[in-house]
């Protein structure tokens, strides 16, 4: 049973840092893309990062381009997003995500997902 599970949400002060975890499980995916969405209140989810898991190549949304690193560990199955200068726009449900192949910007193409975790970022 392929389980992807999200942890290291919390509230944090404007300008402050987070890091989130996904841990894989349950197949390989090393011919897997990886990657992070948000969905606030009221919203539609939106991409914000995904890396290819064989290569390490990344794609980042423009809101969060030079703030947000999304990165891997194969050794742990465990992909990273790590989060600097919050803003409160930032505030959402971030979820993990991961699909066969190449990578993609569109939630729908996505197979597998986690839980969420809240992030919230106060001004």
């Amino acid at each position: 049973q392929v389980q992807l599970v999200e942890s290291g949400g919390g509230l944090v002060q404007a300008g402050g840092s987070l890091r989130l975890s996904c841990t894989v499980s349950g197949r390989t995916f090393s011919n897997y893309a990886m990657a992070w969405f948000r969905q606030a209140p009221g919203k539609e989810r939106e991409f914000v990062a995904a890396i290819r898991w064989s290569s390490g190549s990344t794609t980042y949304a423009n809101s969060v381009e030079g703030r947000f690193t999304i990165s891997r560990d194969n050794a742990k199955n465990t992909v990273y997003l790590e989060m600097n200068s919050l803003k409160p726009e930032d505030t959402a449900v971030y979820y993990c995500a991961a699909r066969r192949w190449r990578v993609t910007t569109i939630s729908d193409d996505y197979t597998y997902w986690g839980q969420g975790t809240q992030v919230t970022v106060s001004s």
